[in-house]
C-alpha cells in the first residue's frame, strides 16, 4: 500500500473532555488506510497580531509547518454563541497569514460541527463555509455533517459507543478520504 495521506484534524475547543476531541479522536480510528490523521489542539498557538508577522513566534511558524506539510486539513468544531470558537479562528487567522501565503492553500477540508443540544453546531459550520473560501483548498461538500445529541456518545474512558454516530463518523471520513486523495492526485 502507498504511503497514507497526511490529514491534520484540527479541534475548534480547548476543554480537556470536550466531545470535539473525542469525535476527532474517533475519526482518527475509523479511518480508513488511505489518510493518516493528525488531531491537533490549539492550545499552545499565541494570539494572532499583525505586528508580529514580520518575525512570527516559534509556535505561529510550528502550526503553519504543520499545515504545509499535510494533505488536507479536517476542522472538528463546538458552536460557541452561533459561531466557532475563538481559539479556532485565531488558528485560522495565523495559518492563513501572511497575506497571500496561506498554509491552508490548496489543501482539501472537512468541516465537523457538534453539539449535545439538537442544532449539531450548524452556525459554527456555515461560518467556517463563509471564512475558508479563499484562504484554503476545496471545501467537501456532500455529505455535510452537523452532529446532535453528542453528549451520550462516549463512555468514560473517551470511547465512541453510540453506534448511530459511527455509522455517520465514518461515512463522512471515509468521502472525506477520498476527497483528499482526489485533490492530492
Amino acid at each position: 500500500m502507498a504511503t497514507p495521506y497526511s490529514v491534520v484534524v484540527l479541534v475548534g475547543s480547548l476543554r480537556e473532555e470536550s466531545f470535539t476531541l473525542k469525535i476527532a479522536n474517533a475519526l482518527a480510528k475509523l479511518a480508513p488506510d488511505s489518510v493518516k490523521l493528525n488531531v491537533v489542539t490549539l492550545h499552545d498557538i499565541s494570539f494572532f497580531n499583525q505586528d508580529l508577522e514580520a518575525t512570527p513566534p516559534a509556535d505561529w511558524l510550528a502550526f503553519r509547518e504543520k499545515l504545509q506539510k499535510s494533505n488536507g486539513v479536517l476542522f472538528v468544531t463546538p458552536e460557541y454563541n452561533r459561531s466557532i470558537p475563538g481559539v479556532l479562528k485565531n488558528a485560522i487567522d495565523v495559518g492563513s497569514r501572511p497575506y497571500g501565503k496561506s498554509s491552508f492553500n490548496g489543501k482539501p477540508v472537512g468541516i465537523i460541527s457538534n453539539s449535545p443540544g439538537p442544532l449539531g453546531g450548524v452556525s459554527a459550520a456555515k461560518h467556517l463555509q463563509n471564512i475558508l473560501p479563499g484562504i484554503s483548498g476545496p471545501i467537501l461538500q456532500q455529505p455535510e455533517i452537523y452532529l446532535n445529541g453528542v453528549g451520550d456518545a462516549f463512555d468514560d474512558k473517551g470511547e465512541l459507543i453510540k453506534e448511530s454516530l459511527q455509522k455517520v463518523l465514518k461515512q463522512y471520513i471515509d468521502t472525506y478520504a477520498a476527497h483528499v486523495e482526489t485533490h492530492n492526485k
